[in-house]
């Protein structure tokens, strides 16, 4: 048997017991887990993301730019969010479960980051299908909404001990939520583009890279508006 047969007889194990909700055998292999699903599943999507406009060779850079950028989007996502989400805990007085919260957080990433992986067939096969570039945009976002559904539910099946114990966790969940998602999307903005639009020259980030994904919609909502 071949060390990637091996490889993979041992992550489908993990998956295995990761959607069973089996605990890992150690504090460290959850976290490894969480580590090797991130970097393979996340870069297993963002491979086939980045396949709208093709998959030879003049397309690799694409492909290999999509591959990287899914795992960095949810790492650092997740990264932006955690002092909040201590500092929040701490004023509501659910510091000493913080360890525990997390544990949970961070399995729900894990269970997002599986789904996403499940359902790049789906992507792969819509492409092939035939779709503008805009509607590519959309499948995407719909695919990664689909994938966070996923890993709430796990979050929530969680939480549901700490908040039996302590309601005050029931607004944490809540406000972890708004806080994930509000810098999961600033970042997916500033990592922009995932898809690559084949009218456009490949790069890895768009030249307005850092600019406020909020402020940009309320202008495109404004001149919208203005238009009528």
């Amino acid at each position: 048997m071949s060390w990637i047969e091996i490889f993979s007889f041992e992550l489908a194990l993990r998956v295995d017991r990761l959607l069973r909700g089996q605990e890992p055998e150690s504090e460290r292999q959850r976290y490894l887990d969480v580590l090797i699903f991130l970097t393979v599943a996340g870069v297993a999507y963002g491979a086939v993301m980045g396949t709208y406009s093709g998959i030879g060779p003049s397309h690799a850079r694409q492909i290999l730019y999509s591959a990287v950028k899914v795992p960095l989007l949810l790492a650092v996502s997740f990264s932006l969010s955690l002092p909040s989400f201590y500092v929040l805990n701490t004023l509501l007085g659910l510091k000493r479960d913080f360890g525990q919260t997390i544990r949970a957080v961070v399995g729900a990433q894990a269970v997002l980051t599986v789904i996403l992986a499940a359902l790049a067939p789906f992507t792969g096969f819509l492409y092939v299908s035939g779709c503008s570039y805009t509607n590519a945009i959309v499948l995407n976002g719909v695919m990664f909404a689909i994938a966070s559904g996923g890993g709430q539910i796990v979050l929530r099946r969680s939480y549901r001990t700490f908040i039996e114990r302590d309601p005050r966790h029931h607004w944490a969940l809540r406000a972890w939520l708004v806080i994930y998602i509000f810098v999961a999307i600033q970042m997916a903005w500033v990592l922009r583009p995932f898809v690559g639009n084949p009218l456009m020259p490949t790069r890895f980030l768009r030249t307005d890279a850092m600019s406020n994904a909020y402020v940009s919609v309320a202008q495109i909502i404004l001149s919208a508006v203005r238009g009528r």
